[in-house]
């Protein structure tokens, strides 16, 4: 109790919230050409050094660590973090973070991640903690939003690598052979000629609406299917919705072909196979298509391959066909063996279906913990509220990579005291 009690009186005595103020203004402030601008970066330099030097001596033992807490963690993310070390002992070695509605939002941060939460990601950099990217997105797209919002430095580094397509590649700069890895090129060719089968004519053979106002994403696997009207708006969630009804029906056909079955209605087996997910089974039920087929006499073998595929849908963002045997787990698995994290602990932050797997991947094998925004799939906040509620507002991906900056800063103070 002797740390809970020390930090109650830290955030009871100092004036955090100035302290914060005056770190966010150091480290936030861009490159400044203006003299006056400097002396003011120069003055509120000098002021936070001073409030910090306060606070050590106020805390001889643990005086730079809490101050360091204190201008950086809100009091609610100091006691977060300060649980989170008392319930696993250990800090957090790894990121693993997916980007779209989790570092960014369309909605709330104009589609950019916020500079609070690039500057974390480069301090995390700095200290050692390795970052892996994990998203549905191509590895050029990644690759260079990346660039631009770190630094070719960082994304070069050796200690960052990209789970790209959901699983599908993995791109970790700087390791030789191992650099990139195609993990699509380990499935079967009954897996593949499903994928090839279908984007060869998702669009040719889509109805007006779907072509378009739909697009292929350039992947180089899956099949996704993105809006061409401005994600999230209410023409994106439409022409998705009909996109997935589409594509669904299209996989069905495909995977009969693929397997050599002759049924009578393949698409309907698809959607009430594929319905067993929610969301989609609510997409299926607004456009007014049965998926109550009888799936006890499907043929084995179509079974057996959509077992090992998924339908991907995304509220007015996409629809897509992924493998069940290339999921973001697979590919961050693969990442950490690159980047020789034998003993994962990780922070794995995400909103979608496909993000749960890692997450619950990291669960069960004892390897970390998960966070969500308020606005992600409800999967996925009933995983994250039933292990440690790291739920954040939308766009404030930067309070959560507090909390974990916090639970290191606490971690390593344990270290040195032991």
């Amino acid at each position: 109790m002797e740390q809970y009690d020390q930090l109650y009186r830290l955030y009871e005595t100092a004036d955090t919230e100035t302290l914060r103020a005056y770190q966010e203004f150091v480290d936030l402030l861009p490159p400044l050409s203006s003299p006056v601008a400097l002396d003011q970066w120069d003055d509120a330099r000098d002021e936070l050094d001073e409030r910090k030097t306060n606070i050590a001596e106020e805390f001889p033992a643990t005086g730079e660590t809490y101050a360091d807490l204190a201008a950086r963690l809100t009091r609610e993310e100091a006691f977060t973090a300060l649980d989170l070390f008392s319930k696993y002992d250990r800090s957090v070695n790894v990121l693993v973070l997916d980007v779209d509605e989790t570092l960014r939002s369309a909605g709330d941060t104009d589609n950019e991640i916020p500079r609070d939460t690039l500057y974390l990601l480069t301090e995390f950099q700095e200290r050692g903690i390795p970052i892996v990217v994990c998203t549905g997105q191509t590895l050029e797209n990644v690759k260079g939003f990346m660039i631009q919002g770190l630094g070719n430095e960082v994304v070069s580094s050796g200690s960052l690598s990209i789970v790209y397509e959901s699983g599908n590649g993995v791109f970790t700069p700087k390791h030789g052979a191992q650099t990139k890895q195609l993990l699509y090129e380990r499935l079967d060719d009954e897996v593949v000629d499903v994928f090839d089968a279908v984007r060869g004519r998702v669009l040719s053979e889509a109805p007006d609406d779907v072509s378009h106002g739909t697009h292929l994403q350039g992947n180089e696997f899956n099949v996704t299917l993105k809006p061409n009207a401005e994600v999230g708006s209410d023409a994106a969630v439409e022409i998705i919705d009909e996109a997935l009804c589409y594509l669904c029906g299209l996989v069905g056909e495909c995977v009969a072909e693929a397997v050599g079955v002759d049924v009578t209605d393949p698409a309907a087996l698809a959607r009430t196979y594929f319905s067993r997910d929610p969301e989609i089974q609510a997409v299926f039920e607004t456009a007014g298509l049965s998926t109550d087929a009888d799936l006890d006499d499907a043929p084995s073998a179509l079974l057996d391959l959509f077992e090992r595929i998924d339908l991907g849908y995304y509220e007015g963002d996409a629809a897509e066909l992924v493998s069940l045997e290339l999921d973001k787990s697979a590919g961050v698995e693969q990442a950490f063996e690159v980047l020789g994290i034998d003993d994962p602990f990780a922070l794995v932050m995400g909103d979608s279906k496909s993000d749960l797997r890692v997450m619950e991947w990291v669960a069960e094998n004892d390897a970390g913990i998960a966070a969500a925004p308020d606005h992600a799939s409800k999967a996925v906040l009933d995983h994250v509220r039933a292990h440690d509620d790291l739920v954040y507002e939308a766009g404030e991906a930067s309070s959560v990579l507090n909390i974990v900056y916090g639970l290191d800063l606490i971690a390593r103070l344990n270290e040195r005291r032991s």
